[in-house]
């Protein structure tokens, strides 16, 4: 009955990938509702603080992005790469990461991509090589990034073992940017020089290749795009700040005592906050705020760890005694068996936020180490590894030389040597982080 139970939510995992946008979120209400009816599990509490705080950020973000913020930050992004382009390999994937770190959202590459592929190409420099990089950087960055619906679900995770925001900043962020560095430095070799590769020799015969320049979105108001900008990074600092110092957040009288407001709460208030600010100050139409391209892709992910992680939790829940029992010595004694089971679970969700939620709790249901679970953490950055992402696509797609491609073996592609460079680098630094740190 266990394995059956297993096959029915690995299917409905698998269902949801093919099917793509919500598919994850609604397959997963359709195993709770298998595991309820036909097995007799009663189902958990769904996931409502996360979702929250999930909806909290994407909506500041989405605010931050009607005033034209992301657009102004593309800008900034293109002159620095303008100004350097015989350094566009190092310099694309800091871009992505540090825009993604302050976003708190991959999307925002999209934009980025181009500009990287054109600066390549007019230096003569193979655009697979920043390219590349600069898309697994900005999937590394979720995991560093205090705001990502991956770091938020995290945190909630670990409430209970005395850990604060800040705890897995000091490790995550080092880790996954030196992870990311190191994959850049492996890149610059990357393929033949773009001069002497077939496929783009080909394209220059045939005249398929256009010389025609990028232009990036132009911004209405530029005072507003910095000054959105601007409160959203303050209210992310505040975040850090409070999650960091528990005394700093404000404390209430609940049945005799003292009580201090959680993080969850303090993430949504701030958040949702500094949406109203924006609008307020910048004067946005607030249904602007939803019809850019943040707004969607987020509510997706809140839909995704609705169903996802509310069934992972009722198969937990209904079988825990049984996992635990069978597999309990395996992963105490061989504990990178789990960031395995992290990073092949993150490939099947394409989400590293419904990775964090449906395994994570499986891990500390087995008694391993938080500490080794933060280490573990960039394990779930393993969407890359199947490419058809929309930023793997993406990338392939604004590459007009041809060199950022699908291999023959469908996984020999552009992003997996990066990925799996900067993401077995981060694990090693986030443990030796861990062992120096705590």
């Amino acid at each position: 009955m266990l394995i059956l139970q297993l096959l029915i939510v690995l299917g409905a995992i698998v269902l949801g990938a093919r099917l793509g946008g919500i598919g994850l979120g609604i397959t997963g209400g359709l195993g709770v509702a298998i595991l309820a009816f036909v097995f007799g599990i009663q189902p958990t509490t769904p996931p409502i603080d996360v979702m929250l705080m999930i909806a909290a950020v994407v909506t500041a973000a989405s605010c931050m992005q009607a005033a034209g913020g992301l657009e102004y930050m593309v800008k900034l992004a293109e002159r620095i790469l303008r100004k350097h382009p015989e350094h566009v390999t190092i310099l694309s994937p800091i871009v992505t990461y540090l825009f993604t770190f302050i976003a708190g959202t991959g999307h925002i590459a999209y934009s980025v991509l181009p500009v990287i592929a054109e600066v390549a190409r007019e230096t003569k420099i193979r655009p697979e090589r920043p390219l590349g990089i600069a898309v697994i950087a900005s999937q590394q960055a979720i995991t560093a990034s205090p705001i990502s619906a991956a770091t938020v679900a995290f945190l909630g995770l670990l409430s209970g073992f005395n850990l604060t925001l800040f705890d897995i900043l000091k490790v995550s962020v080092p880790a996954t940017f030196i992870g990311v560095m190191v994959g850049a430095f492996c890149s610059l070799r990357t393929g033949k020089e773009l001069a002497d590769d077939p496929e783009y020799q080909r394209r220059v015969r045939e005249g398929i290749i256009e010389n025609s320049s990028v232009q990036t979105c132009h911004i209405q108001d530029m005072g507003k795009a910095r000054l959105s900008v601007g409160i959203f990074l303050l209210a992310t600092l505040l975040i850090v700040l409070f999650g960091s110092i528990e005394t700093l957040r404000p404390s209430f009288l609940y049945q005799g005592e003292y009580v201090t407001l959680n993080m969850p709460a303090l993430i949504e208030i701030i958040m949702l906050s500094t949406a109203a600010i924006i609008l307020l100050v910048c004067r946005i139409d607030g249904i602007k705020a939803v019809q850019g391209n943040i707004f969607p892709a987020g509510m997706q992910a809140v839909i995704a760890i609705f169903g996802i992680a509310w069934m992972g939790d009722t198969f937990l829940s209904g079988n825990m005694e049984r996992l635990t029992s069978g597999i309990s010595e395996i992963i105490q004694s061989m504990p990178w068996l789990f960031g395995l089971a992290l990073f092949v679970m993150s490939i099947l969700l394409y989400s590293q936020a419904a990775t964090v939620r449906a395994v994570v709790p499986l891990g500390i249901a087995l008694g391993i180490s938080p500490l080794l679970l933060i280490a573990l953490f960039p394990a779930v950055n393993g969407y890359f590894f199947i490419p058809n992402y929309p930023t793997v696509v993406a990338a392939i797609n604004f590459d007009s030389t041809g060199s950022t491609r699908i291999g023959k073996y469908i996984l020999n592609h552009s992003f997996m040597l990066p990925g799996l460079i900067s993401t077995a680098v981060a694990i090693v630094v986030g443990l030796l982080l861990t062992q120096l740190l705590f």
